[in-house]
């Protein structure tokens, strides 16, 4: 008979796999999600009988949706990715559609769902509304309208592409809906569902356990965490940055942070300054690294040129230049010059990654920049904060407590932690459509 494994949400069955692992979804989970779930496919009365425990056969890989949004994201699944991929999917349909013409004597073509009115009808029903009872029988109409549920009487479900195979192989409303919305990829599929805030905290789960107590595979088949070709390598100016994006992210981006790599400045930074990140970058792309890189300047004077020379190298779609955001708190900075402390606008030319602390440390006065040199190039003044190192060691002590507790305000690290990740995400949707990885 052999055995069964499944990828689903809610219990609703998105991919599936007989006898093999079928597709790797390891990389949708950390090590943290590996546990034991209950298993219809176990027999816990033999258990029970003979003293044993199933603990080995219940093993999965399961967290909540809302974790892993942020994943599929980074894999390429955004929302307006998924809207290409129904759009492919759609024009496929049509053109089925289009041959069935010719076989039936009467034939009209379809009036498939729009984008927006399928997002829609995905958000309208939450998984765990959907009636999850088993329907054992399958063998007549009334059976078939059981399966089917509320959506039965539902006309425009004939407006969505490949409907009429959603019936195959369900026993549930709920099993019947994921048929009918699960026509691309199930990490499509999650992303749409993910789009009605009832659905986010449904659990994601792989079930592995039932399959490698069978022998029809290895547990070193579920390994969790981003595979190497799906990391990014990211490339900074100074240690300082390092040590302030990876602990960024460990606090505020944990459910990602096995995504992110950095050089290793454990000892020193190889390639500190602008100039040497400048040179590592045309090293790079003269080689013709496969890595996927973001190289993060600082929204700063020397950054902006180091930037500007970057981008004008015409990287491969596996890599990316970003400055730090442009923040509105910092269109009227108090900066030291010649003439003083003035409010100034820093973007651009003072904003380095230490200003996106928290700069209200007790014991210190009000945080300014110092104009340090004039860029004759850009006709700018570069400037650095004052005291950098002392914001950069009190950001360094927090810890998750001390974040969700508000005694340390993150907003700024923030917006660089989404603007890396878009930059992110935009390099993986890039190299999939130039066909140099998949999505």
């Amino acid at each position: 008979m052999g055995t069964e494994i499944e990828f689903e949400i809610g219990g609703a069955s998105l991919s599936w796999s007989k006898n093999s692992r079928g597709m790797d979804h390891g990389m949708l989970f950390q090590a943290k999600d590996r546990k034991r779930l209950h298993s219809d496919q176990i027999d816990y009365d033999y258990f029970t009988e003979n003293g044993q425990d199933p603990g080995l056969m219940e093993m999965a890989l399961c967290r909540p949706l809302k974790e892993i949004v942020p994943r599929i994201e980074l894999l390429g699944f955004t929302l307006n990715e998924v809207e290409r991929e129904y759009k492919k999917c759609t024009e496929s349909w049509l053109e089925q559609c289009q041959m069935m013409a010719h076989e039936v004597e009467e034939f009209s073509e379809p009036d498939v769902m729009t984008f927006q009115e399928f997002c829609a009808f995905v958000a309208a029903h939450p998984i765990q509304t959907l009636d999850h009872s088993f329907i054992s029988s399958f063998d007549n109409a009334e059976s078939e309208r059981k399966i089917q549920g509320r959506f039965d009487a539902m006309p425009e479900i004939r407006r969505i592409p490949y409907f009429p195979s959603a019936i195959d192989n369900t026993y549930s409303e709920r099993s019947y809906f994921a048929g009918l919305v699960n026509f691309m990829h199930p990490y499509s599929t999650l992303r749409l569902l993910a789009q009605n805030m009832s659905n986010l905290n449904a659990d994601v789960v792989w079930q592995y356990g039932p399959l490698v107590e069978n022998g029809w595979a290895s547990e070193s088949e579920f390994i969790p965490d981003a595979r190497r070709n799906q990391t990014f390598l990211i490339a900074t100016e100074g240690s300082s940055d390092v040590h302030i994006i990876k602990h960024a992210l460990s606090l505020l981006k944990h459910e990602i942070a096995d995504f992110f790599r950095f050089i290793d400045v454990s000892e020193r930074h190889p390639f500190s300054g602008t100039g040497n990140l400048v040179k590592f970058a045309e090293g790079l792309v003269k080689i013709d690294v496969h890595n996927q890189v973001v190289f993060v300047l600082d929204n700063d004077a020397e950054g902006f040129e180091a930037y500007q020379r970057i981008s004008d190298m015409n990287l491969p779609p596996n890599m990316r230049a970003m400055m730090l955001p442009t923040l509105e708190e910092f269109r009227a900075f108090p900066a030291r010059g010649p003439e003083g402390v003035t409010n100034t606008d820093i973007n651009g030319r003072a904003a380095a990654i230490e200003c996106y602390l928290d700069l209200n440390l007790h014991g210190f006065e009000p945080a300014k920049v110092v104009w340090t040199n004039y860029k004759k190039e850009l006709d700018l003044y570069h400037g650095a904060l004052e005291f950098k190192d002392s914001y950069t060691k009190a950001f360094l002590k927090q810890t998750a407590e001390t974040v969700s507790a508000g005694n340390y305000s993150v907003h700024k690290l923030q917006v660089v932690l989404d603007a890396l990740i878009a930059e992110c995400c935009a390099v993986t949707i890039e190299v999939g459509r130039t066909g140099l990885g998949e999505i």
